[in-house]
């Protein structure tokens, strides 16, 4: 009797020991964590992003989900704000989420990588371009978009093949608006220049006198702008009142949508870098599949919600190439067999040691009435 109870006994530990390395095929769901702003002055953008990928994960679902696992995404509110984000994401992972993903952000996201990093969780599709994400290597950091040196490269290029060589500055103050100053004085330090005059804006807010007063003197022909679309449209109109006439230039992550919506009348000419497919016209399959889902879901169509679209797609794929029962390390290598994958007119490249899938960048320009032109 007892050589039998101790034969159970054994047998229970090695049943015990042997749990982790099957921890993931008991999920009949995997939970994806994500933070991002959703209240606050940057809130739509989180709202879109959300927005779209829950779009595509419910897709995922209704076909059976993943070798029948279902995609649910978690989403906290951090306002935009370093300090909640890091809240949010140890709370994430102290409820074991499966994979970090769409943070909303540079200065959210610099606080978030770390906290993935320590606990072996991947990290997908943040909504930062920041070189300082990238570099160095992060084997749990996957980037969809492009960077913020490809879009402000661009930027920079267009303006000069204009002869728009005077440029200058408008950046918010913290590691999204210095990823940005970086990305354009590398562009003009390439040809041969540095900014005419530059301006700051504190996170969250619109006080944007002191920009106004540091920049416009400098009559640029060109304003390059890294801030969120509440401070970027107050910085434009008070910058006009001021009598400046150069040409306003945006990164993507200041939100197009939010951006056109927050200037009204006064959006008409103001150029934004896009580094996802046209979202309002079914210019490529991808963009096509994404409206033809879009008004069911009673999802708005916009640059911010086709990237939450695009990136939950990403991550489906990585899950599908993961195996039958995906775990954390599995997702990594699925994800890193995406080689030259095409979406529908939108390529992911990764590798073992490539992990930003996209250079992919475009121009767009702001009417008077909302529209983007592409």
């Amino acid at each position: 009797m007892r050589r039998r109870s101790v034969l159970r006994g054994l047998g229970g530990a090695a049943a015990t020991l042997a749990a982790p390395s099957l921890w993931a095929d008991p999920r009949t769901k995997l939970v994806i964590g994500q933070s991002a702003a959703m209240t606050g002055p940057a809130a739509q953008l989180g709202i879109q992003f959300a927005a779209g990928a829950r779009l595509m994960f419910d897709r995922i679902n209704a076909s059976g989900g993943i070798n029948g696992k279902t995609i649910e995404l978690k989403t906290l509110d951090d306002g935009y704000e370093p300090d909640r984000c890091a809240a949010n994401t140890k709370k994430l992972i102290d409820e074991d989420v499966f994979a970090l993903f769409g943070y909303i952000g540079t200065p959210t996201s610099v606080v978030a990588l770390p906290l993935a990093t320590s606990a072996k969780i991947p990290f997908l599709a943040p909504f930062t371009g920041a070189q300082g994400l990238r570099e160095p290597f992060n084997r749990y950091a996957f980037h969809v978009r492009a960077s913020y040196f490809d879009e402000t490269a661009r930027i920079v290029n267009q303006l000069y093949s204009v002869g728009m060589k005077n440029i200058a500055v408008f950046y918010q103050n913290d590691a999204y608006g210095q990823a940005g100053l970086a990305g354009v004085n590398r562009a003009l330090a390439a040809l041969g220049s540095k900014p005419v005059a530059l301006g700051t804006v504190e996170r969250n807010t619109v006080d944007v006198a002191a920009a106004v007063k540091a920049i416009v003197p400098s009559r640029p022909e060109g304003i390059v702008q890294i801030s969120a679309y509440k401070s970027c449209a107050a910085f434009i109109r008070a910058a006009r009142k001021a009598g400046a006439g150069g040409q306003f230039c945006n990164v993507s992550f200041v939100g197009t949508a939010a951006l056109a919506a927050e200037l009204g009348a006064d959006a008409r000419g103001v150029v934004v870098s896009q580094v996802m497919p046209y979202p309002f016209a079914p210019k490529s399959s991808l963009a096509g599949e994404f409206l033809k889902a879009a008004p069911a879901a009673k999802v708005e169509a916009n640059y911010s919600s086709i990237e939450g679209y695009v990136a939950a797609k990403v991550l489906g794929e990585g899950l599908r190439r993961a195996g039958t029962n995906p775990t954390r390390e599995t997702l990594i290598t699925g994800l890193e067999s995406m080689k030259d994958v095409n979406l529908g007119g939108f390529f992911v490249d990764f590798g073992p040691t490539k992990h930003t899938g996209s250079s992919f960048v475009d121009l767009t320009i702001l009417t008077d009435d909302g529209r983007v032109r592409h």
